[in-house]
């Protein structure tokens, strides 16, 4: 019977490396412990995680969960060997479609798969996903880290995010509240956040841009870094709206994501209701007016592929918008007011922009 070393090492030769393993995940801990919150229960490393909810202090909570990705934004990571950010991206996806709800981010799980484990790229991937968890308050309570040799090519990575979080029943936010006259405020993004990366990527390819050429468009760093801008968190500075607020200011909210504006908006907006944006109302970030020229888009093609410079938006009351900007400004947040609800009239479109050839400009 071959001992417990030869069936290591025939595993290694098959090309898994459990002594890698067992070294990320030294690595890792202290990563993983920064993230620690009240609930939290027990160490990585045990074969589930253990949360008490009770102990954060909800008193009637529904529990609210969402998985994502990073999408092919890892091509750009791989491809110039920069990893520190990437992991933000996936809890930022995670946990931003979890806060249009209401919910707070409780804890977060991945999932990375690779072909061959390194193990200093490995702790820098898990070092961004464990400060993504606490730009948004959760804890990293655990995952998975997959070597899959034939399935990915040599220095290819993968990466999921499961997040868990929970609101007050009374202030969970759905839509269903929105009226006529309601007004759409906007949360600027820093950059394409982590949405539209194949078509950026063919611009990138389609005019031979070396992804460590100077940005045309944010000084004093590459082409690489300016595209790998981590997605923008929005947790904190809307928790301290909601939370506890009798008043319920937000009545919908709209993470602007795969799809742009004309795909998401409509996911939490009444059948019955017309958005009005305006988009001269907000700043057309220089990264989308160089991948418009370069790749010669039409405006309402960046409309319904990337954030263009809103990556969350707010409905609210016409009387509570001057509050929440001033909260999420106090919060060093950049908001613009970019529009309104009216009534839908017959065949009219859920989305209307104006003033969309401002962004040709």
């Amino acid at each position: 019977m071959p001992n417990q070393q030869s069936s290591q090492n025939a595993y290694k030769q098959a090309g898994v490396d459990i002594d890698a393993g067992n070294e990320l995940v030294k690595k890792i801990k202290p990563h993983v412990k920064s993230t620690t919150r009240t609930g939290l229960m027990s160490n990585i490393g045990g074969f589930g995680a253990l949360f008490d909810l009770k102990a954060t202090g909800y008193k009637d909570p529904i529990l609210v969960s969402g998985t994502d990705g990073v999408g092919t934004k890892l091509k750009i990571a791989i491809n110039s060997n920069i990893h520190d950010t990437i992991g933000i991206d996936l809890v930022a996806m995670c946990v931003n479609d979890l806060i249009v709800q209401g919910a707070e981010p409780l804890f977060f799980l991945d999932y990375f798969a690779t072909s061959n484990l390194d193990v200093k790229t490995g702790e820098i991937i898990i070092s961004g996903i464990a400060e993504g968890c606490r730009q948004s308050g959760c804890a990293l309570i655990g995952g998975e880290t997959a070597e899959m040799p034939g399935m990915y090519q040599h220095g290819d990575y993968d990466l999921a995010g499961f997040v868990v979080g929970a609101v007050e029943r009374e202030d969970i936010i759905t839509g269903n509240e929105i009226t006529a006259g309601d007004v759409i405020l906007g949360l600027a993004s820093n950059g394409i956040h982590s949405n539209g990366y194949s078509l950026v990527r063919k611009i990138i390819n389609d005019n031979n841009i070396d992804l460590f050429s100077p940005s045309p468009f944010t000084k004093d760093i590459s082409m690489a870094r300016a595209l790998l801008a981590p997605t923008k968190i929005y947790v904190k500075p809307l928790l301290e709206i909601i939370k506890g607020n009798p008043d319920k200011p937000i009545k919908g909210m709209i993470h602007i994501t795969g799809g742009g504006f004309i795909e998401n908006i409509p996911r939490v907006v009444p059948n019955n209701l017309t958005s009005i944006i305006d988009a001269s109302s907000f700043e057309f970030l220089p990264i989308f007016k160089w991948l418009k020229e370069k790749g010669n888009l039409d405006s309402m093609d960046m409309a319904r592929t990337f954030n263009c410079g809103i990556g969350m938006m707010i409905i609210c009351k016409q009387e509570q918008a001057d509050n929440i900007k001033s909260s999420l400004q106090a919060n060093g947040e950049t908001i613009y007011k970019i529009g309104h609800i009216e009534k839908r009239q017959e065949n009219q479109p859920k989305v209307i922009i104006n003033n969309i050839d401002s962004w040709d400009k």
